[in-house]
């Protein structure tokens, strides 16, 4: 269930600039209004998905992950990139074991939306999981994660002070709220 890219531009000139295993970035030569050309570079993304776990008890599962990019320790939900022709939902079920070392015995779609669209077309799946059970956890070996259990009020009061800063994070526990209310 991968996502279409729905462009309604007339690009005079599509190249791949760079194929990583993880993205591509794409030149584009795109007319502007006024007819004259411009180039954008965009990421292009197979989609990713975002997974808050909810214990029987109600804490979340919420994970420390060193963020190479960035230098530093972030406070986020689990998540992860959709293999080629990978469903979201199973997606959801694999990031949240690798990640986490639990399992769900129930999973349910929190909708979806895009990251960044000014740079890139990466669409997020985000989930809500249940019924978990432990499992070994499977790192790959360039993660550095530590699995933190919090209470929603806890996890709240991160987002209030910032210490949340990850932006698929905060859209799914925003979304996780609302379907509660």
């Amino acid at each position: 269930m991968a996502h279409q890219h729905q462009e309604n531009q007339t690009e005079a000139q599509r190249d791949i600039v760079l194929q990583s295993t993880v993205f591509a970035v794409e030149r584009l030569q795109v007319t502007l209004r006024g007819g004259e050309t411009a180039v954008r570079h965009i990421v292009r993304h197979p989609g990713a998905v975002c997974v808050l776990g909810v214990l029987d008890d109600g804490r979340l599962v919420t994970i420390r992950n060193f963020r190479v990019a960035i230098g530093k320790w972030m406070n986020e939900f689990c998540a992860g990139k959709l293999e080629l022709g990978e469903d979201p939902l199973h997606a959801a079920g694999r990031e949240l074991e690798e990640e986490t070392g639990y399992q769900a015995g129930s999973i349910e779609s929190l909708g979806t939306f895009y990251t960044s669209p000014g740079f890139t077309d990466e669409l997020m799946y985000a989930f809500v999981a249940r019924q978990l059970r432990p499992c070994p956890a499977r790192l790959e070996l360039d993660e550095r994660i530590e699995v933190v259990l919090r209470t929603t009020d806890e996890f709240a009061q991160l987002v209030r002070t910032g210490e949340v800063c990850d932006a698929k994070t905060l859209a799914t526990f925003l979304r996780w709220q609302l379907a509660q209310s």
